[in-house]
């Protein structure tokens, strides 16, 4: 977790943030995508539970930034999750299009890449607490061993149609399966942990 002195997202700017209905209304591709993952997506009582603990705390989290393009698997991936910590914490939730706020996305850059979701998290009263990039750490480490063959056959220069079709169907077999899904349910338990370690847990 990087501490942030000063967040360019105050109270006003976070007031003008979409709705997660209002980006799902918003957006021009991918909404069964982002559907399907919220669909499949559950916090736990537990979890819940836990989340709600925190919040109760002096300095505990109240309001989430989510930062994203609908055209990214990680955003149809990790979007949804955010949504339904809110809707089961009652934290509340704005969501923001990355291109159209760079002074945003530069305050929470993963070095020198843009990366998405950005989930920032914030008290009520507007002060940071942590923020939590693109994709749990378990799905760094087991996604280029699972994913590298796919995508090595999606990059051979010979490729039939026939072929390509199929790579694609396996893409999204492999976004609907288990491996995806625990990927979500560890984002839970990841952000989770950061706000713990923030708060005070």
């Amino acid at each position: 977790m990087v501490q942030q002195k000063e967040s360019v997202v105050t109270a006003e700017r976070f007031a003008q943030g979409l709705t997660y209905d209002g980006f799902i209304t918003a957006i021009d591709r991918n909404q069964q995508r982002f559907q399907e993952n919220y669909d499949g997506t559950q916090v736990s009582p537990e979890d819940a539970a836990k989340l709600k603990s925190l919040m109760e705390k002096p300095r505990g989290p109240a309001k989430i930034v989510l930062i994203g393009e609908p055209w990214c698997p990680d955003v149809f991936r990790g979007a949804p999750v955010f949504a339904r910590m809110a809707e089961a914490t009652g934290m509340e939730l704005r969501v923001f299009f990355r291109d159209q706020n760079k002074d945003m996305i530069a305050e929470f850059r993963n070095g020198d890449f843009e990366s998405i979701p950005v989930a920032v998290f914030y008290t009520k009263d507007m002060e940071y607490l942590g923020h939590w990039i693109e994709r749990p750490e378990l799905a760094n480490r087991e996604i280029h061993d699972l994913l590298g063959p796919m995508y090595a056959r999606l990059r051979k220069p010979d490729m039939t149609e026939e072929e390509r079709a199929a790579a694609r169907e396996e893409n999204i077999a492999f976004q609907n399966g288990p491996v995806w899904g625990n990927w979500r349910q560890e984002t839970i338990r990841e952000v989770t942990g950061m706000l713990e370690t923030a708060v005070g847990g």
